[in-house]
Order: C-alpha cells, then structure tokens, then sequence
C-alpha cells in the first residue's frame, strides 16, 4: 500500500484533513515535507534524501561516574551512559535540554542537563544521595529490579501539573524468572520524581516504546513482539505490534488482555548486511510529531545473533532509517538506506547498537538534533557486548530530510490542489548558485494574476526559511480558503519544503517534535518579543 493511498483512505476521519474540500489538501499545519509525492502532482525534479552526520570524533556523554561505570558489580561491572530508548527533550519552562539515559547496564535511569545541547551537567539529586539516579533501587519479590528498554514524554497536554512527564520502563527481575518481568506507566511533575501509575497487563516485550500522535490525540504503545519471517515460515523474526489509547494509563490494558494485533516488520526491500548475511529484524521503532507529518525512527537489526555476540564479546549491529506517516498507521519507508550508521570498525565508539532517543529529534536553529545512544563493546572490565554505550549526536539541516533538485537546466514541481487559512508563503531552499521562482495557479492550471513566475521574486539564498514575495501584491490573503495550486520553478538549487504562515515570523504552526530554543510548546508559534 502506498503511503498516498493510505492516507486517502482516511481522509475523512484524518485530523491531517479536517474541514478540507474534497479536491483539495489542507497545509494549515506545519511545513510541507517533499519525502514522498502525496504533494506533488508533477515535477521534473529530482528527490534526493539526505542522513544525518555525526557530530565530533567521539560521544557528547561517556560512563565516567560509578553508577555508569556499574561499579556497584565489581568486575561484572558493565558501562554505559547511553539513551536506551529514554529520552531528550528541550524545557521550555526551564530553558533548558533535558536527557533521560541507560546509566551502567540493567542498573539505573539518571538525569542531566544542558544549556546547548552539546556539553552536559550531572545533577545531584535526592532520589538517591550523590548520584544522578531518578528511580530508586526497587525490588519485587525479593529481585532487584534491572531496567530494559525506557520512553520518556513530555506531555504539552497534560491537565495536571503532576503528570507533566510520562514514563514506560520495562524492567527484568534479576535471577528472577524471565516472564515476570514488566512494564509500568509512571507519571512525574518534573521528570525527576516518578509516580508509579498502571502496570502493563498484557504481553510485550524488551524495547516496546511509547509516543504521543497529537494528529489523533493518541496515546501509542508500539509493542515488540515476533513475526514470522518473510525468508524462513518456522523462523520468528522481531516486529511491531500496535496499541493505542486516549488517555496515557489506558495504554497498560487490553480487552480480556489479548496481545495487541500485528502492526509492521521489514520486507523484502530490506536486504542483509553484506558482511553479516543475517536477516534484518524491525528492533525498534519509535516516532514523535514533525512539522505536517509523523516522523518514525525504524532500528534495523543485523545481527550477529545474541549468543554469537556474547561468545564474541561484541555489540549487535543496528542501523536507523527513518519513515513518514500521514495517517498515524502506515510509516512509509522510501529511502532503505541508513539515516544513521552503525561504524561497525572493532574499537570504534560508535560500532554498532544504535538507539535512537525518546523524542527523535530537537529544533536547534537551522539544524535537527539526533540524539542517540551506540555501544562499542570495549569497557574498563574489559570487552563485552553491551559495554561502552555511550551518547552521540548527529544533525541534519531543518526539514533537511529530501530535498527536491535541479541542476544547471531549470525544472519544475506542480502542487496537488492545496487550501491555507495564512497570508504569507515560506520555502526552505537552497538556491545560492542558481534561484528559485513560484507561481500560483487556478483550478484550470492558469496562473492567478498577479502571482506568476515573472512577478516572482527571484530566491537567490540558502535559507531554512526564506518568504516568497510577487512585485504588485503584499500576501496570499485574496486566496485564503480557496483551492489553489503552487509551481516552484527552481534552477541550480534544492527545495526542501514550503508553508503559508499567518503571520509574518514565518512560524509554521506545525509541530516541533522535542522542541528547542525559541519554541515554548509542542508548535512552531510567533516567537515572543
């Protein structure tokens, strides 16, 4: 199934559709990504998807304290100061960035902070004197509690102050039987003291996430379970399986607590590793709300397999990719290759093991912070296949996902109809060495005087929000509500996405995923004097 089909099949019920006339789109929400053609009704163009680059020689945060370094075990002691799923997060309340992250392996979830995103202080806190540790030590039944797989959540909608922070953490009982381990809900007024709230009744497994589609105002709970394998029927393979709710507590219960149903694994598009040769499995998959549409973070396993790994005291090799929703359900995929790769090179800080962290991504200036926790095997006790994690941070240019291309000869994209509530037109281009033009056009195809590529203003600039402007005329208010169709003519220069904005600022309206400076809520609003 298409990702345009799919969406076209919801259109009435979407929220990406509400109140929009039936041969046209509505692009009030957020900046209009070129990742796919759902837009496009025709171009001469060429898509080109672009990764993420990793910033420095080496990680943003490494296990140097004795909750990192595990001591409390001794020899056995595994290090690791890495997002295992758990979460970063720009407060705008307190102007600062936050992360959540795998403190000494199975020990501990900890705490820091950071003015820039990029050089990070360890508080000390009272949950456990002198240490960074947000939950305490907890115990069931006698077995210490041994933390897995973590999302944290900042909820811009929570009704009560206490609940502003959300949690999922699985846990494992040590020396304890492997089916009583559990996964709990908790809530927090500051992200440091959690409040247990529901424990998860039904069956899922290590790495299952949590995120917030505010699209749908749903809570979803993306469940890690087995599939059977596309290459061998007896084979089960790890896939996805898919719980949502309206309210967070909501997420830890089923109807008679049957699993949740089957939601997505790789294909047949997704090919082994050339070096490996194992089949890849979905291992983990979270996603957060980006601008017009649902970003998804897809872990893609390689291999080698668990026991492999642990005889060759090396870390499993996973690689992200990144996908797109317009309906909350189907994530499509269009470039399999890796928006962050795993180095794979024995020694390397970043070998293999990649998380991607609870959020996906900050709005930092022009740039997306990636946040992301890798394993290197290498650790003070020696190798091991989960020492060494550590947190790195790759960045992309805004919306900087796919940008559609033109080279020396100039080409063309013609929009799908489209309908705005906005006066003021933005693109995020580059057209530094060439230029970009655009021209508004009727039902009929015929250009909308005085909104034509002559009157256009030429964009000669690299701008990750630049306004369109035609000679004879202020804005796009005259065309407010009606169904109107954009052409970009672009020579020499990339178009990444465009938007009508209400006001002048250029803010989108659109959803900022984990926020970041300048942003005080979950949407790109007129920033404050």
């Amino acid at each position: 199934m298409t990702l345009r089909f799919a969406f076209l099949l919801v259109m009435t019920c979407s929220a990406f559709a509400a109140d929009v006339p039936t041969n046209a789109i509505n692009i009030d929400t957020g900046r209009q990504l070129l990742v796919d053609d759902f837009l496009i009704a025709d171009t001469t163009l060429k898509r080109t998807f672009h990764a993420a680059e990793v910033q420095g020689d080496g990680p943003i945060l490494k296990p140097e304290t004795q909750l990192e370094l595990n001591a409390s075990r001794g020899k056995d002691g595994i290090a690791v100061a890495a997002p295992f799923g758990d979460g970063v997060w720009f407060d705008a309340q307190d102007g600062l960035f936050k992360m959540w992250y795998h403190a000494g392996w199975f020990d501990g979830t900890a705490y820091t902070t950071s003015k820039d995103g990029i050089h990070w202080e360890r508080p000390s806190l009272d949950v456990t004197t002198g240490t960074n540790r947000i939950l305490p030590v907890r115990e069931v039944d006698g077995h210490r509690l041994m933390r897995d797989g973590t999302s944290i959540w900042h909820d811009y909608f929570a009704k009560d102050p206490a609940q502003r922070w959300k949690m999922f953490v699985y846990s494992r009982l040590e020396h304890g039987d492997p089916k009583d381990s559990r996964g709990e809900l908790m809530t927090s007024p500051d992200g440091i003291h959690w409040n247990p709230l529901r424990t998860v009744g039904f069956l899922h497994g290590d790495n299952s996430s949590i995120f917030h589609d505010p699209f749908h105002k749903l809570w979803v709970f993306s469940v890690r379970d087995t599939a059977t394998s596309l290459r061998n029927p007896e084979k089960g393979i790890r896939a996805r399986f898919y719980h949502s709710a309206k309210e967070f507590e909501k997420l830890a219960e089923r109807k008679d607590n049957a699993r949740a149903p089957f939601w997505m694994k790789l294909d047949g598009r997704d090919k082994p590793d050339a070096e490996l040769g194992y089949e890849p499995e979905l291992y983990h998959f979270t996603a957060t709300p980006y601008e017009s549409v649902m970003l998804g973070v897809f872990g893609l396993f390689y291999g080698p397999p668990n026991d492999i790994c642990s005889k060759e005291k090396r870390p499993k090799i996973i690689d992200l990719q990144l996908g797109f929703s317009r309906d909350g359900l189907v994530y499509d995929r269009p470039h399999r290759e890796a928006f962050l790769r795993s180095a794979r090179t024995p020694g390397a800080w970043n070998r293999g093991y990649l998380h991607p962290a609870t959020g996906v991504c900050l709005i930092v200036g022009d740039k997306l912070h990636f946040y992301f926790g890798t394993w290197s095997g290498e650790g003070i006790n020696g190798p091991h296949m989960y020492t060494g994690g550590s947190t790195g941070l790759a960045t992309l240019r805004r919306d900087g996902f796919a940008s559609m291309d033109a080279s020396d000869n100039a080409g063309t994209l013609t929009t799908a109809p489209v309908v705005f509530k906005g006066k003021f037109p933005f693109v995020n281009a580059d057209a530094k060495d060439g230029e970009l033009r655009a021209e508004l056009l009727d039902g009929d195809g015929q250009v909308i005087a005085p909104f034509s590529q002559k009157n256009s203003i030429a964009v000669k600039t690299d701008s990750t929000r630049q306004r369109l402007e035609w000679k004879g005329t202020a804005d796009l208010e005259a065309l407010a509500g009606k169904p109107v169709r954009f052409r970009f003519h672009v020579t020499k220069g990339k178009l990444y996405s465009f938007w009508v904005s209400k006001d002048e600022s250029g803010a989108s309206g659109g959803y900022v995923a984990a926020g970041g400076p300048g942003f005080t809520g979950l949407t790109d609003e007129k920033r404050r004097k």
